[in-house]
């Protein structure tokens, strides 16, 4: 006769085998398709070309992108160090290394994993529980639409773009708007009362009260987020980050010596930025490549320059991600290893 607990331990290592498949397919297929980026992207470009022009580099161009892409961090290491308030107190530095540990796992694992990661080591130095960081990232997300679908909408005023980009622009825009609608309801809704605990009821009912929980938690979070004082700063922050993240990327064109406008290398960032959302390698390897020489491609550029700017637009700002977040992992006493025990083992308390 088998024992409820033998059960039970049978179901946990299925479902972490599962876990773990959906994991391995979803890393293939984003390899697969940073493979196919690459592919067109080096396809029928004349790579003498290509050499010569990585030798005219500015680098006091480079200096000033390095330095803009950092200070973008950093604002919104303020953004999140405010927006956590309502939570607990963690200090602008510390939410801008949680950031940078992230992002440098982000470089070099798949599936996004350092935003596990930043939520993990916030919630750790707060004191609080995991799940209640996470509605700081909702609503950081929700923030950022916003400003993106803002800046498609002013930047189409200066740079024609094609129809079926203005289109994409309208479905951000639209997307942003409900997310507001959501979110004002969020904050203006009453609190629900609190449902009785999973002990007691069947597996299917503990399922979907474990579920109604959490979705009441994250209402509460962005609930509490949205009457906090310090939202309107968070919001006008996140102008300066996005910005600082245009600026970055348009200054490495002049350092690479293409005579593109402001607004041009805004139009380039933008779609870069909205289309490394779908799933690839590690550091959007691929995606990024891709994006960059389409968006260029669409303003007259070369293929062979294009493809050119797209490998040194991505080491120049991606090197120090990795500087920086190599530092941070070394300050924090951090190791990979760590990192991914720590991961499974979270995905098993939430899995309890």
């Amino acid at each position: 006769m088998r024992l409820p607990e033998q059960d039970e331990t049978r179901n946990m290592i299925e479902t972490s085998r599962s876990q773990q498949a959906s994991l391995n397919w979803k890393s293939l297929l984003g390899y697969a398709i940073a493979a196919a980026c690459l592919l067109w992207v080096f396809h029928d470009i004349d790579f003498r070309e290509l050499s010569d022009s990585l030798k005219t580099i500015n680098w006091w161009y480079v200096m000033a992108a390095v330095l803009f892409d950092t200070l973008s961090y950093v604002c919104q290491g303020i953004r999140w160090s405010l927006l956590l308030r309502p939570v607990g107190r963690v200090s602008s530095l510390r939410a801008t290394e949680a950031i940078y540990a992230g992002l440098f796992v982000n470089e070099i694992l798949p599936m996004r994993l350092g935003e596990v990661l930043r939520i993990y080591l916030v919630s750790q130095w707060a004191l609080v529980r995991f799940a209640a960081v996470i509605p700081s990232i909702l609503v950081e997300r929700f923030v950022d639409a916003i400003w993106l679908a803002l800046a498609f909408g002013v930047t189409v005023l200066f740079v024609p773009l094609p129809k079926y980009l203005v289109d994409a622009e309208w479905i951000l825009a639209s997307i942003a708007l409900a997310a507001a609608v959501l979110f004002i309801y969020l904050v203006v809704a009453r609190r629900g009362e609190k449902t009785g605990g999973p002990e007691g009821k069947p597996a299917g009912k503990r399922v979907f009260g474990r579920i109604s929980d959490l979705l009441s938690h994250m209402a509460g979070g962005i609930r509490d987020i949205g009457q906090s004082r310090y939202l309107y700063s968070s919001f006008f922050i996140s102008l300066f980050f996005l910005v600082g993240q245009i600026l970055s990327f348009w200054l490495v064109m002049p350092a690479f010596g293409l005579n593109l406008s402001f607004w041009h290398g805004a139009a380039i960032f933008l779609i870069v930025h909205v289309g490394t959302v779908i799933p690839s390698a590690p550091s959007n390897l691929g995606t990024y490549q891709f994006f960059t020489v389409v968006g260029l491609t669409l303003f007259g550029v070369d293929k062979t320059l294009a493809t050119g700017f797209s490998v040194v637009v991505f080491v120049i700002l991606t090197a120090p991600l990795w500087a920086i977040g190599f530092f941070v992992f070394g300050r924090l006493g951090l190791s990979l290893k760590d990192i991914r025990t720590k991961i499974a083992a979270l995905g098993d308390r939430q899995g309890e």
